[in-house]
């Protein structure tokens, strides 16, 4: 059996939370890369008068992955947009989130 990924562990989280969760991330052939949504957007989910942006990692990446947010050149315009920003770290079935607003 495959183990889950920390994208699909973060679909089964965020949709228990009670949020209607896609995946924004994209795979592009030619670069061979996958591409996040405003660079960092792995999962979009939307709640009760909320939007939430999440970067779905293993544990060992969440501080790269919440530093790569803070420098990114959306993260300005993400935010003023309303977008609340999480990373979720995953190590096995045990998460690790934080918020990046």
């Amino acid at each position: 059996m495959a183990k889950k990924t920390p994208t699909q562990r973060t679909l089964a989280e965020m949709r228990s939370r009670g949020y209607a969760c896609e995946v924004v991330e994209r795979w592009n052939p030619f670069a061979r890369i996958r591409q996040d949504l405003f660079g960092f957007i792995d999962v979009l989910c939307l709640g009760e008068n909320e939007i939430i942006g999440v970067q779905a990692t293993s544990a060992g990446n969440v501080t790269a992955r919440v530093r790569k947010i803070a420098e990114h050149d959306t993260v300005a315009a993400v935010r003023k947009a309303g977008i609340r920003l999480l990373v979720h770290g995953w190590n096995g079935g045990k998460l690790r989130e934080v918020n990046c607003d």
